[in-house]
């Protein structure tokens, strides 16, 4: 059976239009890949975001990053936000993951790149975490690099999995069960059409603080604690931008996060990062002077809209695949479209 999103039960966020699929994967060129665990007390995963699918070191993507509260333990943000350039696959784990997901990608880059870390510079591996060690024996160490590299062989440019799958499979969010989710808008901008999409590994926000679209607050039977969860957004986008306007956009994620309820808890690591496909950097260069394409800065507005929808749907629709689940030592999350289900046969 297709799990149901947000659109399916009415939930719509904002006014700009999808694109066809309604997925970070209607950036041209983009892949997403998973790998989901689940046995016994462990449910985890990788998730794999490629900017495109060629030798992403040799062809860099223009990124930049907005650590909105900084509890987390990813890797590779400072030289991203510094040089401003994603060069290997973004990977999404649990924490204790984060080390092995990286070795996977450095492996990878030198199998790939002979010359890394001797005739040229070393790799920035990027890997995101959140903890989903509510529902999954975290203490196992269970990701290895093997499953890091079956996420990203697993990439495609296609329907991307939602709900609890990849990095998700073990994530609970608002007191529901959490997971991947993913939406895009279309923008005109000239003569042409671009996307935005976003992606976002959802495990953030206390239980009743949810606010949907129209209004309606789910609370499910969760005693109330603090917000110490995270959530992780990777936005894509084919609009030329360079690294300050990348910047300026990927800070409105955070706009779709409150329109959901969340306040940006101290115990929670949430974090955007986001790329353009456009003008990619190439490292090996020759020329001093290089031309890129920009923005005109009069017409931001639309892309800050295009984060914020994009990025509140996505939630809502990572709630809305997840089915219930039970994990570790018998902990429970219920999902989010049971209770809309419910609230449907009123």
């Amino acid at each position: 059976m297709t799990a149901r999103l947000a659109r399916d039960f009415g939930l719509v966020c904002g006014t700009l239009p999808t694109g066809p699929l309604n997925a970070i994967t209607d950036v041209p060129g983009v892949l997403v890949g998973h790998l989901s665990m689940h046995a016994g007390d462990v449910l985890t995963g990788v998730t794999a975001i490629l900017p495109h699918a060629g030798n992403l070191f040799r062809t860099k993507a223009r990124a930049a990053v907005e650590v909105i509260n900084g509890f987390g333990k990813s890797t590779g943000l400072m030289q991203v936000a510094e040089l401003g350039t994603v060069e290997t696959p973004i990977l999404l784990t649990n924490t204790f993951a984060v080390g092995t997901c990286a070795t996977a990608l450095i492996r990878a880059a030198i199998a790939a790149n002979p010359d890394i870390g001797r005739e040229t510079g070393t790799v920035n591996p990027v890997v995101l975490e959140c903890n989903d060690g509510f529902l999954s024996d975290i203490q196992a160490l269970a990701v290895t690099e093997i499953d890091a590299l079956e996420a990203i062989a697993a990439a495609s440019d296609g329907k991307v999995g939602e709900g609890s799958v990849g990095a998700g499979t073990g994530m609970s969010s608002f007191g529901f069960k959490g997971g991947i989710g993913t939406a895009s808008r279309r923008v005109k901008l000239d003569r042409d059409h671009y996307h935005l999409g976003v992606l976002v590994l959802a495990n953030f926000g206390r239980a009743g603080d949810l606010v949907l679209p129209d209004g309606r607050r789910p609370a499910p039977p969760a005693e109330p604690v603090p917000e110490k969860g995270s959530v992780i957004v990777i936005l894509a986008t084919d609009v030329p931008l360079e690294h300050r306007q990348l910047h300026r956009v990927t800070k409105r994620c955070g706009a779709g996060l409150a329109r959901l309820g969340a306040f940006w808890g101290h115990g929670s690591g949430d974090i955007a990062l986001g790329f353009s496909t456009a003008d990619p950097v190439e490292h090996d260069q020759k020329r001093d002077l290089v031309d890129i394409r920009v923005l005109n800065e009069a017409r931001i507005d639309r892309l800050f809209q295009a984060a914020a929808e994009a990025t509140q749907e996505a939630v809502l629709n990572a709630l809305c695949a997840a089915g219930p689940a039970i994990g570790r030592n018998g902990h429970s999350r219920p999902s989010l479209a049971d209770w809309l289900e419910a609230e449907e046969r009123k």
